[in-house]
Parts: structure tokens; sequence; C-alpha cells
């Protein structure tokens, strides 16, 4: 399949916009971007195409066609949103565990809940969470959840992508963290929208023994290794308290960040963490609105961007954000700052929306869906320019940052197929989305 976008403004690398631009697409990938025009119409694509045999077709019409053409009417074509942390499944405890503090938050209501969940429990609420995914242009999920074989299916189902990061912990017993390699060289091998990342839960969910055990399987697969770290101020006081020092620094000594990988929420971090993170390119995977939303913090993302750490966004589970709203995680992450640093001019919108979309990418293994130019993935969303909250035009930027929403995606992309586009998704399985809706809903009498 050949897919033609045209009439286009192309959001570029450098946050520069292509007027009147086109994209062509083939077989996931990006072929060619083209300013005005298109000088030659991209005539060699387009004779492929045609030349097999397959009539070209409009945006909307049906039937069978090797060539597509989609009018984008002015809109700004962008990079998708890539959700570098989150639990997709916990969609089924939206709204069902608010206003706690994150200790009773867990023990109270999530770890119970989730002990009800089944295999084809986590498979309906991913799928439920993929649906507000597409709707709010992001198509990659960075997902820490059990049931991995679920999600996976869910992902191939649906055709989002999805990589999974292993959630080792005490509660798994003596064999987590080999269940966790085991996942590691299956799920690699799975489908091409799926990948896994080695990964736990926390320093404080796991024994000193399963944390050097993680650090030998690093050092076996020479990978990158995920966690929540220092999420709230007792957990990193408790850390120090168990073992005399920081989680970045037991992990920096045990050898667990030789080959890099990635702190989710890294908000009570000191100057030495911070060089630690800096020195091993561990990213800082911040969830501004969780962790404002459970009091936890702020990150000091700015000061941490001084010092050299990458930056990205994700916005953690349902159950304690509630939204899967990138648009969200970017305003908060800027305006957080903002008072953090006590100055209106600390990080700008172009840092938020480089955090969410390539850095995002980045982190958990997709650089070649991070932009749009040739050889890259197709994973690109359609913005509406034309709606209130987009007008006048100063800063297109800025105007997705700051007064963007999930109501302006226009259409969704991912690997070169159209899955949500004016209202409609488009499920590589075919389902309608009010069928998983329902589902999802009648699963949910048994958390009543």
């Amino acid at each position: 399949m050949t897919i033609k976008l045209y009439n286009a403004k192309i959001l570029n690398r450098d946050f520069s916009v292509t007027e009147n631009g086109t994209v062509l697409v083939k077989d996931g990938i990006i072929q060619k971007v083209c300013d005005h025009v298109c000088k030659n119409n991209c005539s060699e694509l387009l004779n492929q195409s045609q030349g097999q045999g397959f009539p070209v077709t409009s945006e909307g019409s049906e039937g069978r066609s090797a060539f597509k053409e989609i009018d984008c009417k002015g809109g700004l074509l962008m990079p998708s949103f890539k959700n570098a942390h989150t639990h997709s499944a916990m969609t089924f405890l939206r709204s069902r565990a608010d206003d706690l503090p994150l200790h009773e938050w867990l023990h109270k209501q999530v770890f119970p809940q989730e002990g009800k969940l089944t295999p084809d429990d986590v498979y309906w609420f991913t799928k439920l969470a993929v649906l507000e995914y597409l709707s709010g242009g992001t198509t990659a999920a960075f997902d820490m959840y059990m049931a991995p074989e679920s999600v996976a299916n869910a992902a191939v189902d649906t055709g989002f992508r999805f990589t999974l990061c292993g959630s080792v912990m005490d509660f798994d017993g003596d064999d987590g963290v080999a269940r966790m390699c085991d996942c590691y060289e299956r799920f690699n091998k799975f489908n091409p929208l799926v990948a896994y990342n080695l990964g736990f839960h926390a320093e404080y969910t796991n024994k000193i023994e399963n944390l050097r055990e993680l650090a030998e399987v690093v050092a076996k697969y020479e990978s990158p290794i995920f966690c929540h770290m220092s999420e709230t101020k007792s957990e990193h006081e408790g850390c120090i308290e168990r073992h005399g020092k920081s989680p970045a620094r037991l992990f920096e000594e045990i050898g667990m960040w030789e080959h890099g990988g990635g702190a989710f929420h890294a908000v009570h971090v000191d100057d030495d963490d911070m060089d630690i993170m800096a020195k091993r390119g561990i990213y800082a995977i911040s969830n501004p609105g969780s962790n404002l939303k459970l009091a936890s913090g702020i990150a000091p993302l700015m000061k941490m961007a001084e010092k050299g750490i990458k930056i990205a966004l994700g916005t953690d589970g349902a159950a304690s954000n509630n939204a899967l709203s990138m648009f969200r995680e970017m305003y908060f992450a800027c305006t957080l700052q903002k008072h953090l640093m006590n100055d209106a001019a600390a990080c700008s919108a172009y840092d938020a929306l480089r955090w969410a979309m390539a850095n995002s990418a980045e982190s958990f293994g997709l650089k070649d869906a991070d932009c749009i130019e040739v050889g890259k993935k197709a994973d690109m969303v359609l913005i509406d320019l034309d709606l209130p909250s987009m007008r006048p035009h100063n800063n297109i930027v800025k105007n997705i940052v700051y007064s963007g929403d999930t109501s302006v995606v226009r259409m969704t992309m991912v690997n070169g197929e159209v899955r949500y586009k004016d209202g409609e998704f488009f499920l590589a399985n075919g389902e309608d989305a009010s069928a998983v809706i329902e589902k999802c809903e009648k699963l949910m009498a048994r958390f009543a």
C-alpha cells in the first residue's frame, strides 16, 4: 500500500513548518517528503503502485487499492506522541482509586483489585486504552503490566505499537527474573509492532538479591533496564535507610546501569543522582500529571536537562492520572517547571513537544519513528488547525502545547495505516470500537 498525504503543513525535526507539503508512505515507511506540490508528482512511486493493477482511490473511497490519497486540508502533519511510561490495562481502575496518597492507593486499592484480573481482562482493558491513545495522537506506549502476552495480542489486534517493560518484584516469587528473561527473548521476536525491554517495578518492591540478579541479566544481554525510581520522598528516603544510599547510587554500584535505561518519575533526586544518570545515559521519564494528582512532587526536569539528562514523558496509568493524554502531560511539564523554577521562561513549548515525541520514542527504542523524514516509520498525526483553540497561527507549536487537547487530533497513523480518523477507529482486526467498550463494561461487573 502506498499512501500520498498532500495539502499538509509538515512539522520538521527543527520545529520549522513546511507549507503545502506532501508525504509519500509505502509499506509503513516514509518514502518521500516534498514541499509545495512535489515537483515530479512522485511519479516513480505512483507508477509502481498503479502498475500493480489496482485503482488509485481518494480519501473515503471503498475497495481494494494499492494507492490512496489523503487530503490533509491544510492541517499539520507531525510525528505522533509516544507514551514513555504507562500501565495501559489500569483503565479498569479509572476514577476508582482517587484522592489517596501513593502507599494507601497501592495497597488498599490497586493491588487488591489487580488480584482479580485475568489475562483476558488485561487484553480487553488494554484495547480500551488503545482507543484513547489513538484518539489522542499516540501511536506507541511503553507498557509495564502483568500478562504481557495479553498486551502483545492487543497490540497486534489493534495495530498499535507496544514496547513491553519487565516488572519484576518480590510478589513474582523466586523465578521472576527468569520469567522476565523468557519474555525478553520471546516478545522481541513476536511481531514488528511489539518489543520488550528489561525492567523491574522498583527498589522498594525487590530484595537486594533480585536487584543483583537483574544486574547480571543486564550484563548478559547488554541491554538497558527501566524501573520506577524516587517517585516519592518516602520511597527515596526508605532506600537510604535500607541500603545507606539512594536508589540511583545503589543501581550504579551494583552495575545495573552499565547499558543505560530509564527511571520512571525520578521526582526526588539529588545532584549526585543526576550526575550518575547523566553519566550512564539514563532517561528521566516524567509523569507530571500522575505525580501532581498523587502529591508525589515535581521532578526537577530543567535541572536534569542542564546536566545532560534526556527527558521523556508518559501518562502513567489511568488509575492515577486519570487521562491518557500526552497533551496534558506536555502542558503540566511546562507549567510545573515554570512554577518550580519561579521563572516563566523555564521549559518552553518546544522542550515539552520534543520530550513527548522524539525523546519519548528514543527512550524505549523507537529511534526510527521519531520524526517525519525519509526512511522513518510512518507513525504520524494530523492536527486540525482550523479549530478555535488552534487559531490564530501566531505559533503552531505553542498552540499545540498550551491550548491543544485531544480534540484537535483529526487522524492518527501507525506504521503507515490509518487507525483513527475524524472520530472513527480502524483497528487491525476490523473490530468496532463500541464492541471493545461494551465488553469492558461487562467485565467491570466483577470489580464493582
